[in-house]
């Protein structure tokens, strides 16, 4: 089954320097607008579901609301843990409106 392409913004709901929050096919997505570069991760935290997507962003780091943890959100690798990367989503922006690329069964 080949994944399927949401759109989850548009580009003026996301400036630069910030962050935002949206569900794409019954996922939550953490979406982050880095010097005009979209990125996107799974917006759940690993470590106890806070939400990435509502977290501060510096550059290109996002800490989580609820217990700060980090993680870089051009890669997802987590600040404190090399072998721990949260999980990425392609991205793609047309006509002014955001994009991201959901796997099935993701």
């Amino acid at each position: 089954m080949a994944s399927e392409w949401i759109e989850v913004a548009r580009v003026d709901e996301c400036p630069s320097g910030s962050s935002c929050e949206r569900v794409a096919a019954d996922r939550i997505v953490a979406l982050f607008n880095v010097d005009g570069v979209f990125h996107a991760l799974d917006g759940v935290c690993p470590h106890q579901g806070g939400p990435l997507g509502k977290g501060c962003l510096r550059g290109s780091i996002v800490t989580c609301p609820w217990h700060g943890w980090q993680f870089d959100v051009r890669t997802g690798q987590h600040q404190l843990s090399a072998s721990f990367r949260q999980p990425r989503l392609n991205v793609k922006i047309e006509h002014d409106r955001v994009w991201v690329e959901i796997a099935p069964g993701s």
